[in-house]
């Protein structure tokens, strides 16, 4: 039986995703382990089905209830995969030691407990910061780095998008208008707009739209006449299975956001109040745009910030940035 390597990563979509190439160096740094991820359900399903990882645990899930908690402790199912555990990674806060408590008592040999966002890491961007973590730099922009879908998401991807009417053979741009704030967000003006023009190009937008999505997505199609075709709540790894068909696509600072560029897939990212240099995605094909500099010095200001002059770009520059040019 095959001893095994445990990440722990607690994080959303995007701050999982931005790890990506950090687990990708332990994998092949412990080539001989299983490697076990304890992260929420969506993500690390789509991480084994892309072969980043080889199994793992929700995290949210009664077998890793008391792994933050000195009472209580793992469950059985945990406890015997810690058992043969020869180095753990949990890149979480463990202020009062709990964690580290659980991990010692399996004499776990190495064990890294690292928050990303400690003060303690040099590194500028986040995917440097887990890959400083555990004592590893990058090297590809993307090429290794990516996330590879198997045949079988990108056929239900497909048969997906054919259940809806959307052809997967025409020019896809998938447009993403939420986030995980909406002060992160483009207004539903400008992204009508940026529609509109897609449409004149006979070019085929469809507007993906998540469980917090609902009020952005609404906002932009009331300003339509000719309503977009919109995929609602699928599950991620379809969700990936069908990105992966995209001729382009267009979005904020989000976990989307990262997936499409990890899928390879050209991607333009709009940027307002947050770092792009410290949370932009990584990938070849990949374009930032941005306003002015975000001037708001908390993000209590940005919330209160009506203007959002970060946020105020020209439809024509996005246009530009998606190497279109504004239909005459």
């Amino acid at each position: 039986m095959n001893r095994n390597i445990v990440i722990i990563h607690p994080g959303a979509l995007g701050d999982v995703l931005l790890a990506v190439p950090a687990m990708k160096k332990l994998t092949a740094r412990f080539s001989q382990h299983t490697i076990l991820l304890i992260a929420r359900a969506p993500v690390s399903r789509l991480l084994a089905e892309c072969r980043v990882i080889d199994e793992w645990l929700s995290i949210e899930s009664q077998a890793c209830a008391g792994l933050f908690t000195r009472f209580g402790g793992p469950s059985n199912e945990l406890q015997s995969r810690l058992a043969r555990c020869d180095a753990a990674v949990a890149w979480t806060e463990d202020t009062d030691g709990s964690l580290a408590n659980v991990l010692g008592e399996f004499g776990i040999p190495r064990v890294w407990i690292q928050s990303p966002f400690s003060s303690a890491v040099n590194a500028r961007h986040q995917r440097d910061r887990f890959l400083e973590s555990v004592g590893e730099t990058g090297t590809d922009v993307l090429g290794n780095d990516g996330l590879h879908i198997p045949d079988h998401l990108l056929e239900e991807g497909r048969v997906c998008l054919q259940n809806r009417g959307i052809s997967p053979n025409c020019s896809l741009v998938f447009v993403h208008p939420g986030s995980g704030s909406i002060h992160k967000c483009l207004r539903s003006e400008k992204l009508a707009g940026i529609l509109q023009q897609l449409q004149q190009r006979e070019m085929s937008p469809v507007l993906l739209e998540g469980p917090a999505d609902q009020g952005a997505a609404e906002g932009v199609l009331k300003l339509l006449s000719k309503k977009p075709p919109v995929l609602r709540d699928l599950n991620l790894s379809l969700l990936a299975g069908i990105l992966a068909h995209a001729e382009l696509y267009l979005g904020h600072d989000s976990g989307l956001t990262h997936l499409a560029a990890l899928l390879g897939v050209r991607t333009v990212v709009v940027f307002g109040p947050t770092d792009h240099h410290r949370w932009a995605p990584y990938g070849e094909q990949v374009t930032i745009v941005r306003g002015a500099p975000c001037v708001c010095p908390s993000w209590d200001a940005v919330k209160k910030c009506h203007e959002k002059p970060c946020l105020d770009l020209p439809i024509e520059e996005i246009l530009t940035a998606m190497k279109l040019q504004t239909a005459v």
